[in-house]
């Protein structure tokens, strides 16, 4: 038996090859983040021009309102502010999840940046990152010409402003989108670990936990139904423990509410505040009942749209876990209480609807017909983010 300076050793890890690897991936990605990049260019070139004219800060309409407002309270004093409504209600800083103030107080604690600074930052490099992960989701499916186009497509999404603002949707996109790159290869662990970021980011979380599970679900059922049932779990144990993490970022802040405010239910008190509580969609219908006549056909012709799209993913057979990601997402969006104009944001991270639109833009024969179509995208894009942004109303 060899004694204990003959036996062999464990070979180190081959760091050049990880380096090698990831500037491969980054490589290949590049045409994909640079499309992004120049389309969120346009953006902010229209909303710098159009400030100006209107005699208004850019930085400020980015990193000085609305919600980015409240996440720089966070980041600077931690949770405990709260605002009185003249009704009577109030508003408690709770209701917004702790992973953005926390990397807006980290940057500004290491850079000259302030925390406005740092949010506004943060968010243009989670934009790249989420640009990223929807390129390499876009073309492991379908290709990389489709991934290039459904980044650019993402980047010229009607609400695409908001990716340049200190808000979370951005951060969020690009946690799910690794995590769902991650589930498609069989990385459970990671995929769960990235969920849990991802849980600690935005409330939405739970149409990444639900996509994960079900993912999760049918691959054992299938194995099971295959007469692969002998050591089922063990044979599955990382994609089990990747499921089980999932969650545990959107549980471990609802915890922290609870023991915070002295209730078990107190984080959905919070968000009933806020009023944005699940209602199954009472509230949306009631809002296009009460418009005028020729709004709520134009409202409804725009459902109809999101649906069209939501039946082509399906049409497309998108993989469980990207295809139950996009329709969650489309669904909590639309089943809470919550003020409408916030909902096409919050359906913004649901960049796998804009995959039968990439995939069809792809079989485009020239480049440049490709290109004029995202240039159109990105302009109209582009001034919807101007005319909003220098309006009186959020995002």
């Amino acid at each position: 038996m060899p004694d204990q300076q003959t036996r062999p050793r464990p070979a180190a890890p081959d760091t050049r090859s990880t380096r090698h690897r990831a500037t491969a991936l980054l490589t290949a990605a590049a045409p994909a983040l640079a499309a992004y990049a120049a389309v969120r260019a346009v953006g902010l070139l229209v909303l710098q021009v159009s400030a100006s004219l209107a005699g208004k800060d850019a930085p400020r309409l980015l990193g000085g309102r609305w919600d980015s407002v409240w996440y720089q309270r966070i980041a600077e004093n931690g949770y405990g502010h709260t605002v009185t409504l003249p009704d009577g209600g109030v508003h408690s800083d709770l209701a917004f999840f702790p992973l953005l103030p926390a990397l807006e107080r980290a940057v500004a604690a290491v850079t000259p940046l302030t925390v406005r600074g740092a949010g506004i930052t943060v968010a243009w490099l989670a934009g790249l990152f989420a640009a990223w992960g929807i390129y390499v989701v876009g073309a492991r499916l379908h290709g990389r010409r489709a991934g290039v186009l459904l980044a650019a497509l993402w980047g010229a999404y009607p609400t695409a402003f908001v990716q340049s603002m200190a808000y979370t949707e951005t951060l969020f996109t690009a946690l799910a989108a690794w995590s769902l790159y991650a589930a498609l290869r069989g990385r459970w662990i990671g995929a769960g670990a990235l969920c849990v970021l991802a849980g600690l980011t935005r409330p939405s979380a739970a149409a990444l936990v639900a996509a994960l599970a079900l993912a999760g679900a049918a691959g054992l059922l299938r194995q099971y139904g295959e007469g692969g049932r002998d050591g089922l779990l063990r044979r599955n144990a990382r994609m089990v423990l990747g499921v089980c993490l999932a969650p545990l970022g959107w549980l471990a802040y609802v915890v922290f509410v609870a023991v915070r405010q002295g209730s078990p239910f107190a984080y959905f008190e919070v968000q009933a505040q806020w009023g944005n509580s699940i209602d199954g969609g009472r509230a949306l219908a009631g809002f296009i009942a009460g418009l005028p006549l020729p709004a709520a056909l134009g409202l409804c012709a725009a459902l109809g749209l999101l649906a069209w799209l939501v039946y082509l993913c399906v049409r497309q057979r998108q993989p469980l876990p990207v295809l139950v990601y996009g329709i969650g997402i489309v669904v909590v969006s639309l089943i809470g209480s919550g003020y409408f104009g916030s909902r096409p944001r919050l359906m913004m991270p649901a960049f796998p609807l804009l995959l039968p639109p990439a995939v069809a833009l792809a079989r485009l024969r020239t480049p440049w017909g490709q290109a004029a179509v995202v240039a159109a995208l990105a302009v109209g894009s582009a001034a919807y983010g101007a005319w909003t942004l220098l309006g009186p109303g959020p995002p």
